[in-house]
């Protein structure tokens, strides 16, 4: 399987990547902001979503589409 970011970057698993959009997260009030580093990704088994961290927020899962390798 081989997920690729919006620019079409190939992503393993230890990568960071950066947003390209603000993101309102589901369930909270809490926005994340263009530019926000996600360290240390996980892949997941969709070929679309990725499982990440930020230094508040753990345990994220994101769409592929909204990101870009650092």
């Amino acid at each position: 399987m081989k997920v690729r970011d919006s620019n079409g970057a190939l992503l393993a698993d230890g990568d960071n990547v950066s947003l390209i959009k603000d993101l309102k997260l589901k369930g909270s009030s809490t926005v994340l902001k263009r530019g926000t580093m996600i360290r240390g990704i996980r892949l997941t088994d969709n070929e679309d979503e990725i499982e990440g961290r930020t230094d508040k927020i753990k345990g994220l899962v994101l769409r592929t589409e909204f990101l870009k390798k650092a």
